[in-house]
């Protein structure tokens, strides 16, 4: 039987236990799915699913704002960061907001019709950018916190789908065709369109540390959960050697949001540095990890566990080049 994943293995959701089975039942009163694949990938990582699935909750599901807006928003993101997965998802939940017609104008490669929907999605698009000119928004700034975290959310799933899921949202691609989008949106649009309470996520983390929430949050759940986030994410670094360390920062802090070359040029040899080649490859076209990348860093002591954190800590440390460069906009801004 065809499986979504690539590169690990996860238990079935049936099995889930503690906190894994806690946030499946939160993704299935919130998000509408019980275990989609995109969160099911990282249950081997409890410590990082938890807050992931807190990030998206906080921002898309109950933050302030339009949820029409937000799925614009991750729609966009994803357009950047060329997650065909992800693309498809947020086609089907704009089915799911009513708005069947801008869902397939934009499953068209089309312009939404209404100028601020067409203003919200390029907002979305210009975010992988660091430093990109993203003021004054084109939502009301008391919305700023759920945006902000809907794009940084999905900048950070993007990465995992595009590293560790097949480009498929459905089973042979059957979210190709008009009517099985539709019909997949309409199911979900109940769940949806509920209004949800913020802050029901923030149960399921670790309140032990739980870091600093960034300021543009406002003081809003979304703060806690990406500062949770960042915090699980980042510990994938001690998978890394300081010297590997080093360099997948340095990389990342001059990135200038442009995906790379074909040949990969620049990037480490995976016979020689093959965890700083998989981290700057999560981080910059998760798309192009393969089976020898992964082959050429695994070893007996690598789980699934080791690989989802690997993965997240290169994902992340371009989410916080993104949000680094945003908060300095945003600081200037107000001065």
């Amino acid at each position: 039987m065809s499986t979504p994943f690539r590169h690990t293995e996860p238990l079935p959701p049936r099995s889930a236990t503690g906190t894994v089975a806690e946030v499946y039942a939160q993704l299935a009163l919130g998000f509408g799915i019980a275990a989609p694949s995109t969160f099911v990938v990282l249950s081997s990582a409890p410590e990082l699913l938890a807050p992931t699935w807190a990030l998206m909750r906080e921002s898309l599901i109950a933050g302030a704002g339009d949820r029409t807006g937000k799925e614009l928003v991750a729609l966009g993101v994803s357009l950047a960061n060329k997650c065909p997965f992800c693309v498809d998802a947020h086609t089907v939940l704009l089915h799911a907001t009513g708005d069947h017609a801008l869902a397939e104008r934009l499953a068209r490669g089309e312009a939404p019709r209404n100028e601020e929907h067409a203003r919200v999605l390029a907002w979305g698009r210009h975010t992988r950018v660091p430093g990109a000119a993203l003021m004054p928004y084109p939502f009301p700034r008391a919305h700023a916190p759920a945006y902000l975290g809907t794009a940084l959310t999905f900048h950070f799933i993007n990465r995992i789908a595009s590293a560790l899921l097949s480009e498929n949202l459905l089973p042979a691609g059957a979210q190709r065709l008009r009517a099985v989008r539709s019909l997949a949106g309409r199911t979900l649009a109940r769940t949806v369109r509920r209004p949800a309470r913020p802050g029901t996520a923030l149960a399921l983390l670790d309140h032990a540390d739980p870091g600093e929430a960034p300021a543009w949050a406002g003081g809003t759940p979304v703060g806690l959960a990406y500062a949770a986030l960042l915090r699980a994410a980042l510990s994938g670094a001690d998978l890394l050697d300081t010297d590997d360390q080093d360099l997948v920062e340095d990389v990342i802090q001059d990135w200038d949001g442009a995906h790379p070359p074909l040949d990969l040029r620049g990037f480490p040899d995976r016979r020689q540095r093959p965890g700083a080649r998989l981290a700057l490859l999560a981080a910059l076209a998760p798309y192009r990890i393969t089976d020898e990348d992964v082959a050429a860093w695994r070893r007996p002591e690598h789980t699934d566990h080791c690989l989802v954190h690997l993965v997240a800590y290169g994902a992340f440390v371009a989410v916080d080049r993104i949000e680094s460069a945003l908060s300095a906009q945003i600081i200037h801004q107000s001065l």
